[in-house]
């Protein structure tokens, strides 16, 4: 008597008609209902006998509990080899899922209970999929048996990923004296997959803010997971490392703070999806403009927090340029004719030829502040526009029936660019006096790079560094590969090209010198390269992409005599060393150092000048294979003793 009516499908097959749907396995939280049929033939029948769909597809209240978790504790008042248990849930089983197995608290006793769960059980716990009659079903995100719809990144059920935004950053601690600790990022309340990876000696911890203004804080002091406002928290804790994952949506407003820990710097990196929660909402349609005769009444947009379900200002919904503002809608109204007596006849006549009048703003001043919040104003009037097109003011009456528009608005109210210091690199030299370098950028309150830093503070970017290890060893004591003077090694640094947004030459750094010893060559890759702001990334072009000259590839190098052996080179060697090192000012350079005597007494003689190798810093002699990569001086000659000699 329950058969349902054989669909037209159903009458050309061998089976009955399906039967109702039986009651849901669960009241809440999603279950699963089925409906029987009966084949009619002594023969075998093609296709299933029983079908499923989900029901109960509404939240279980918070007290309810786990589903599978009350099914392991309906085992506690049952006997287990002689002994009761208290059984807690064992999720996830990655070769069985819907068999229900359990774990006596406090204890490694791991038990399958029962081969089957209830049928709307959840397979996993992080997923719709349910099992039914011990078999994992898949469940889409419109709770429907075998749909493969996802929710997008903003949790909306096949949506196109338009209602949040993706926000990725780093943060890197700088330490200072009287500052224990520091704000890494705010998260606001509905964000979703948020995940931080802290790296260095330093701690995470949480601070949470309700939209009651209640705050709270969480030191994040063990590995686990746990409840923070009502949001899971994973927290792995490494000695090199922290892990911070929240899966969302939050239920309030987290902070994610820094508390220093060691004297070296950390970095965080952080990427999360913050929902958009400013929306424009069409408005109901304004009171008609007349009460009788035929009048006209229009829509308006305002702008709705989803959050605090009221109604902010327009910036708010400005703020993110996924939000288009929608159209205001109009129909005409209260058309019967107007008494001779009563009503008031509409206030202006509309016509596809005649606009409405409207409000009309001058622009925005500049604000007040380029940063860290300003104020910015204007002035709104009344206009209308005639058949001819020309504009005149009216009286504002005739514009209420929209809402005026602000005169004062805030305006850049994001935090000022700061600057930002990376790690110093190595001293420039392996003995002695050098120098190191760091990266100073200027970063907005998105962590990109832009200018706007106050030079006056801005961390110097080089400073003096010495190295313990002797320069001046004794001769034979001189290291087999000699450096270049430091001083050197600081210009290169210096005039190291940064990749921008216009295609420019990147030269990699110098490969070591070919030889140990005596002359030999450098090489390194020059690169054309292109900063993609959009991504932050670099990207690698054709060389004929970039103008200007492109920075020399080879150069000679020269680490130092050889042991035992004199120092010769031929012309092609000597002019190669020459050429490309002539442009530095040497450690080692030849200078004239007096004349030697005079060949002759009398009667007219020549002086040669000394020439000899120094060291500029020392102004010691040094030796004169040292001076290989300057040019020596000319010879110079000078006449002495003139005087006639004595007759003899």
């Amino acid at each position: 008597s329950s058969r349902t009516a054989r669909s037209e499908e159903d009458r050309g097959s061998l089976w009955d008609a399906w039967g109702s749907w039986s009651e849901c396995s669960r009241t809440c939280g999603g279950g699963a209902s089925y409906s029987l049929r009966r084949c009619l033939s002594s023969k075998t029948c093609e296709g299933r006998n029983i079908r499923y769909r989900t029901c109960s597809n509404v939240d279980c209240p918070p007290e309810a509990g786990d589903f599978r978790a009350q099914q392991c504790s309906a085992h506690n008042d049952v006997k287990y080899q002689g002994q009761f248990y208290e059984w807690l849930p064992v999720s996830n089983d990655p070769d069985n899922p819907c068999s229900l197995k359990c774990q006596a608290r406090g204890m490694a006793l791991v038990v399958e209970l029962a081969p089957k769960v209830l049928d709307g059980t959840r397979c996993y716990t992080e997923s719709l999929d349910m099992c039914i009659s011990g078999v994992c079903q898949i469940v889409g995100c419109d709770r429907q048996l075998g749909s493969t719809v996802k929710e997008d990144n903003c949790g909306v059920c096949n949506g196109d990923g338009s209602t949040c935004r993706l926000v990725r950053g780093q943060y890197k601690s700088q330490l200072s004296a009287n500052k224990l600790d520091d704000t890494v990022v705010a998260i606001p309340y509905g964000s979703r997959q948020v995940r931080l990876v802290l790296k260095g000696p330093d701690h995470l911890y949480l601070e949470t803010k309700t939209l009651q203004g209640l705050k709270s804080e969480n030191s994040l002091s063990t590995t686990g997971s746990f409840l923070v406002e009502n949001s899971s928290i994973d927290f792995q804790k490494f000695p090199d490392k922290e892990i911070l994952r929240i899966s969302g949506p939050l239920t309030t407003d987290f902070t994610i703070k820094i508390r220093y820990a060691g004297a070296a710097d950390s970095s965080v990196q952080f990427i999360f999806y913050q929902p958009i929660i400013h929306r424009w909402r069409e408005t109901d349609f304004f009171p008609c403009s007349a009460s009788c005769g035929g009048g006209y009444q229009l829509t308006s947009a305002e702008c709705f927090d989803l959050r605090s379900s009221r109604v902010v200002a327009d910036q708010y919904c400005h703020y993110f340029p996924e939000n288009i503002k929608p159209k205001p809608k109009l129909q005409e109204c209260n058309l019967d004719p107007c008494p001779a007596s009563d009503g008031y006849k509409q206030i202006m006549p509309y016509d596809l030829y005649h606009p409405l009048p409207r409000w009309e703003s001058t622009p925005w001043t500049a604000c007040s502040s380029s940063c860290g919040g300003g104020i910015q104003s204007r002035t709104i009037s009344c206009v209308e526009e005639d058949i001819q097109g020309h504009i005149s003011p009216v009286e504002e009456w005739k514009c209420m029936y929209t809402p005026k528009m602000p005169v004062v608005q805030p305006c850049n109210i994001f935090d000022c660019p700061k600057w930002l210091a990376q790690e110093w690199s190595p001293c420039t030299v392996t003995c002695g006096q050098g120098l190191r370098y760091r990266v100073v950028l200027c970063l907005d309150h998105r962590g990109m790079h832009t200018g706007g830093c106050s030079p006056k503070t801005k961390p110097h970017i080089k400073e003096e560094c010495i190295v313990s290890t002797p320069c001046y060893k004794p001769r034979e004591k001189l290291p087999v590969e000699a450096k270049l003077p430091w001083y050197k090694q600081a210009q290169e640094l210096e005039e190291g090209t940064a990749v921008s947004e216009e295609p420019s030459f990147i030269p990699e750094a110098w490969s070591t010198c070919s030889v140990t010893c005596g002359v030999g060559s450098q090489v390194r890759l020059v690169k054309c390269q292109v900063l993609l702001s959009f991504s932050q990334s670099v990207a690698d072009l054709p060389i004929d992409e970039c103008e200007g000259p492109k920075p020399v590839s080879q150069r000679a190098c020269y680490s130092g005599p050889c042991s035992g052996e004199a120092t010769e080179y031929t012309s092609e060697e000597t002019e190669f060393l020459y050429g490309s090192l002539q442009e530095f000012d040497e450690l080692y350079d030849w200078e004239y150092e007096g004349f030697t005597e005079c060949s002759e007494s009398c009667g007219g003689g020549v002086q040669e000048a000394v020439v000899t190798c120094l060291n500029k810093q020392t102004r010691e002699t040094a030796d004169e294979t040292l001076c290989v990569t300057s040019r020596r001086p000319p010879q110079l000659l000078k006449a002495c003793s003139v005087d006639p000699c004595p007759p003899r």
